[in-house]
């Protein structure tokens, strides 16, 4: 069981928030292959941007999962204070806080992980938001520190549980790596054992193996699972399954092909046509990344301008390759 303040889930493993990943179709597919708690897409704490076609979507239901654990980005503790309430009045049952996003579009802006050299500023905004929903558990996404010099994660997550914060989410990576090199977890088991609360181990985990390992040298209470379950809707399901002891096999590429289309169509209806066909693409490549021999399909692909045209030329390119296999067997 995770604890998140009075939620208990039964799971050990969490879909990390991901912006232009994570969003209502790809948490449904996920919840329904066996995923049991995600966090939606990271929405900016301004609420005047909330009009916008791409925040309405953000906003939209829980994908899936029983709760509705929404993140918000910014660096005002009040106006991270207001949005939480928001969040609040719009049904999430978690608030999680960004302090871990390396982008330079968000760190620019003083938020996200460039908050991490800020730890008066990290405690003014932890504890506004906590006392702005008193009835939502609050939980924090973070790195280890915001360089390998300022390598200052275990201060964090002091604060943080002085501040009313439920649950930890700690990326093995300071802010000056973003996604370079390995994730190293000696300061992730360093705040497991500095504080009280349930820690997430997130970073370059991508098989029941190797989270097994993390979840051994950290004695965290669970993983997160972000860039690897692009194209991989059933992977945080099929580690929970083997952590628990399950036996779970990965799809057959049939299943794989099947499950492409299914989140092609959930796109094309949740964002309509046209910007669903521009969304298709990029979790084409990811679910067809690993796959020999498909760059030259995708490249034609990625050419098509009609959802409907993708759909087709999927399934006739599915079929090609299913004739040739039984050809070659």
């Amino acid at each position: 069981m995770l604890q998140i303040g009075p939620h208990s889930v039964a799971t050990r493993v969490v879909l990390a928030p991901m912006v232009g990943v994570t969003d209502q179709p790809f948490r449904q597919l996920c919840a329904r292959l066996g995923t049991q708690a995600g966090i939606a897409e990271m929405i900016s704490a301004d609420r005047s941007l909330w009009g916008t076609r791409k925040s309405r979507h953000r906003l939209t239901g829980r994908g899936g999962f029983p709760l509705l654990w929404i993140q918000i980005a910014g660096n005002d503790p009040a106006q991270m204070a207001d949005a939480a309430r928001a969040q609040a009045d719009l049904g999430a049952h978690i608030i999680d806080i960004n302090m871990g996003c390396p982008a330079k579009n968000v760190c620019g802006k003083g938020a996200g992980s460039a908050l991490l050299r800020d730890e008066t500023l990290v405690a003014s905004i932890l504890s506004a938001v906590v006392a702005a929903v008193p009835e939502l558990p609050v939980t924090l996404k973070m790195r280890t520190g915001w360089s390998p010099e300022l390598r200052n994660g275990v201060r964090i997550a002091r604060i943080a549980q002085d501040s009313g914060i439920r649950l930890l989410s700690v990326h093995g990576r300071t802010r000056a790596c973003r996604f370079e090199g390995q994730a190293e977890f000696d300061t992730v088991r360093e705040i497991v054992r500095a504080v009280q609360l349930p820690v997430l181990a997130n970073g370059d985990i991508r098989s029941a193996a190797q989270a097994s390992a993390v979840l051994a040298h950290t004695g965290a209470a669970g993983v997160m699972i972000g860039r690897a379950a692009q194209g991989r809707p059933w992977l945080c399901g099929s580690i929970d399954a083997a952590l628990a002891g399950k036996a779970c096999d990965a799809p057959a590429a049939t299943e794989i092909d099947a499950l492409l289309l299914e989140h092609i169509e959930l796109l094309h209806a949740f964002y309509g046509e046209q910007q669903g066909l521009r969304i298709a693409r990029k979790h084409a490549g990811w679910y067809l990344a690993d796959t020999e021999g498909e760059r030259e399909f995708l490249r034609a692909f990625h050419q098509i301008d009609s959802g409907k045209g993708q759909l087709a030329a999927l399934r006739s390119h599915f079929l090609c390759r299913q004739q040739r296999e039984a050809l070659a067997a």
